[in-house]
């Protein structure tokens, strides 16, 4: 069994940086992709950032140029540097992880407020 351990979250003013971290612990074999989900209230969840397993990144235009997603292989883990936060970000952030074919993990999600 996999468990996914998410932190970082937290209240932050507008224009301030935070950084969630998402580790993922049991029995593991291989990672492959790697990413970060959102989700607000009364919307659905949607894709913030995904780094594969060669380390290529792909971004929500919202974000792009703000946030950055990162990935140690060594420990299993990965993180995302949040900059310039908006009040627009405000949302539960969920980790994902994808362990080969169907194998796909979820945090249990880590609120992120940006407000003044």
């Amino acid at each position: 069994q996999v468990q996914l351990v998410e932190s970082g979250g937290g209240l932050v003013q507008p224009g301030g940086s935070l950084t969630l971290s998402c580790a993922a612990s049991g029995t593991i074999f291989r990672i492959n992709t790697m990413g970060w989900y959102r989700q607000a209230p009364m919307k659905q969840r949607e894709l913030v950032a995904i780094i594969s397993e060669g380390t290529s990144t792909n971004y929500a235009d919202s974000v792009k140029g703000r946030f950055t997603i990162s990935r140690d292989n060594a420990k299993n883990s990965v993180s995302l540097q949040m900059n310039s936060l908006k009040p627009e970000d405000t949302a539960v952030y969920y980790c994902y992880v994808n362990f080969g074919g169907s194998r796909n993990y979820w945090g249990q999600g880590t609120q992120v407020i940006v407000s003044s």
